[in-house]
């Protein structure tokens, strides 16, 4: 049997700081990540993530009160069913699914499960999500700022060894933005 695909995406500013925040989207970039969703039915999340883009994108969703591009993001979003990891969420909505402990483990048994790609959003978790092998692809968008803090993509010895990725695509916007598309050799 085919296991299901896993795809980390992240933001990531000019010296190397991931954070949803960091840039200011624009319409081209807003329909790449919709985009980047199109064959994705599970979404991934670490709690501080999850509770970053939840309850904003649905509120943006149901208001319609973002650009155009924002909107059908939203949309899109918040129609895919989600896991969060966490030991300390109390509840989430029904499309949402909490999980409290070994996210490698649960992530491995969510690969095995019929369905499309899962989309992987969680700094926190990377490193060992890496090292037991469950991450498939990269989406990196890289955001023409320098923000001097944050969190990092990995810590420094992070990883019991390197990870080779193979360029698959790379899209360069007017904003200045660069998304790169890395698969696992």
């Amino acid at each position: 049997m085919k296991m299901r695909t896993t795809t980390f995406c992240m933001n990531i500013s000019l010296d190397g700081y991931c954070d949803h925040t960091i840039g200011n989207p624009d319409e081209a970039l807003m329909d790449y990540f919709t985009g980047t969703m199109d064959d994705v039915d599970l979404i991934f999340y670490g709690r501080v993530i999850y509770q970053m883009m939840f309850p904003y994108w649905e509120e943006v969703a149901k208001a319609r009160s973002g650009t155009a591009a924002e909107n059908r993001f939203a949309e899109k979003l918040i129609s895919i069913n989600r896991v969060v990891v966490s030991r300390t969420l109390d509840s989430a909505d029904e499309q949402t699914q909490i999980i409290r402990s070994n996210p490698a483990e649960a992530l491995q048994a969510l690969k095995q499960q019929p369905g499309k790609k899962i989309s992987v959003d969680s700094v926190s978790m990377l490193p060992e999500l890496i090292t037991a092998g469950l991450i498939d692809e990269f989406q990196l968008v890289i955001h023409p700022v320098i923000v001097g803090s944050g969190r990092r993509l990995l810590d420094a010895g992070s990883l019991q060894e390197k990870l080779n990725l193979q360029l698959a695509d790379t899209i360069v916007f007017k904003s200045g933005c660069v998304a790169h598309h890395y698969v696992k050799r």
